[in-house]
């Protein structure tokens, strides 16, 4: 029995705005994009927001967090 995952179409645009907006990549949108990576089938759209996050991430600039969500 193989799970198939289906992200909604603006999952990773979602994602994007508020991790750039926050500055932190939470334990979830981590998952998001792990999922996002698996499913194999990114846009060239949604490989790019991939790639800004991970740069935003090497450089400093996005900050990786042991929290479920970044709600406070």
């Amino acid at each position: 029995m193989t799970n198939q995952l289906n992200l909604l179409p603006t999952a990773l645009s979602d994602l994007f705005a508020e991790v750039t907006s926050s500055g932190r990549i939470t334990l979830a949108d981590r998952y998001g994009l792990k999922a996002a990576i698996l499913q194999g089938c990114l846009s060239e759209e949604e490989q790019s927001i991939v790639d800004r996050l991970l740069y935003g991430v090497r450089r400093g600039r996005l900050q990786m967090v042991n929290e479920i969500s970044s709600a406070m």
